[in-house]
């Protein structure tokens, strides 16, 4: 094998990890997302749960419909996170490279430490060991040739299975007859353009490959390839500076008409994005806005700016675009910075030789959030941190909502 991979995928994570510190909530439908009565979605659930039809993104009154004997909870992403944490120290020590593709998800390079695939079956046994035995919780791992064979590996046995597909031969005799929406990266929109022209297995992709290429230009290149079980694609080590955007984005449970309201829940977004920029050292060259009015028609407006991680300055652009939005009842607000660059990529602007424009920046932030405190009776004294968490950001939110 030129390449040797393992993907490593936790098993209904976020829900898992809750079962682990409350082991009452084991064997039960445990369903983690938002509230019956809420807006929003499942974003993950036990087992049990999915034996009555309930899945990741389903709408969570759906979710209630199939399984109202459910047990709904908020997820807490600050614990999930520190999981996570632990779970990456454990799985990377094992590669010479490792791309997290998520909290509870990772490939792994181990071409070298495995040698061949015996190697390669130790380490994803260890991995699998490990897990269990220092974190508690449960994986499902699998090796393969490439990143495509390997996720498709780790599905394969889920929960807490162990699937190997050494060679493309060996993709390609698992799913040639399987459904087109088994490959990678098909979805519900693409597979139905495939189902209307006939094309409903691997089979038929691979015997139609030109009609799957006229039909989806390069997205069809890539999937005749991967019919054929060609992935040549490498493990890359996921860096922040890579992602095409930092944002923030809120939903809430009742429309909202006011848009001065939307101008200050939009204050609380963009401190969110400020700090997550300013973690990693980045800074953004356009504001994105975000939008989705009560019909779920969504709208995105965006301005160009000097490069900037600022609240004031991101909260200053988005307001911009805000202003000149059709004012509709709002079902979800949120903002962004996109063309990010690290600090040795920015052109140094005149800001950076005179420290009194950071100081009137930082005043302006503390200005807005003494005007939120004033309309809304908050108190971020000591407590500002906790808004970066999901959790508190969307009960403020809700709290503003109602008190306007």
């Amino acid at each position: 094998m030129e390449q040797i991979v393992i993907h490593v995928d936790m098993d209904a994570f976020f829900a898992s990890v809750e079962i682990r510190d409350n082991p009452a909530l084991r064997g039960k439908p445990l369903i983690i997302g938002s509230l019956p009565g809420e807006r929003g979605v499942v974003a993950t659930c036990s087992y049990e749960a999915r034996k009555y039809g309930v899945h990741s993104a389903m709408n969570i009154k759906e979710a209630y419909r199939r399984c109202p004997q459910g047990i709904y909870m908020h997820p807490n992403i600050d614990k999930y996170k520190a999981v996570s944490g632990q779970l990456h120290e454990i799985w990377n020590a094992y590669a010479s490279a490792a791309e997290t593709v998520a909290l509870d998800e990772a490939y792994l390079d181990v071409t070298q430490q495995a040698r061949d695939l015996e190697g390669a079956r130790r380490i994803a046994m260890t991995i699998k060991q490990r897990t269990r035995d220092e974190i508690g919780l449960t994986c499902s791992v699998g090796v393969a040739y490439s990143k495509t064979a390997a996720k498709t590996a780790s599905e394969e046995k889920k929960p807490d299975g162990y699937f190997e597909i050494p060679t493309p031969k060996d993709f390609v005799d698992l799913m040639i007859d399987r459904d087109v929406r088994s490959l990678y990266t098909v979805g519900e929109m693409t597979a139905e353009k495939l189902y209307a022209w006939g094309i409903r297995t691997v089979r038929d992709i691979q015997e139609k490959q030109d009609t799957v290429i006229r039909l989806l230009g390069k997205q069809g290149q890539w999937i005749t390839k991967l019919a054929f079980g060609i992935d040549e694609r490498k493990v890359t080590p996921y860096r922040p500076q890579d992602a095409k955007s930092i944002g923030r984005e809120v939903t809430f449970q009742e429309d909202v008409d006011n848009f001065g309201l939307l101008k200050d829940v939009l204050v609380l977004l963009s401190l969110c994005v400020e700090r997550r920029a300013k973690r990693y050292g980045l800074y953004g060259n356009g504001v994105t806005l975000k939008l989705t009015y009560y019909d779920m028609k969504s709208i995105t407006r965006s301005r160009i700016t000097s490069p900037c991680d600022c609240a004031a300055v991101i909260w200053q652009e988005a307001v911009k675009l805000l202003d000149h939005v059709e004012k509709r009842p709002v079902r979800l607000v949120g903002v962004s910075i996109y063309n990010l660059s690290g600090e040795e990529g920015r052109q140094i602007t005149l800001e950076d030789y005179f420290t009194d424009a950071r100081q009137r920046r930082d005043e302006e932030v503390k200005r807005m959030l003494e005007a939120l405190q004033d309309r809304y009776r908050l108190d971020f004294a000591g407590h500002l941190d906790q808004i970066y968490q999901m959790d508190t950001l969307h009960k403020t939110v809700e709290y503003m909502r109602k008190h306007i």
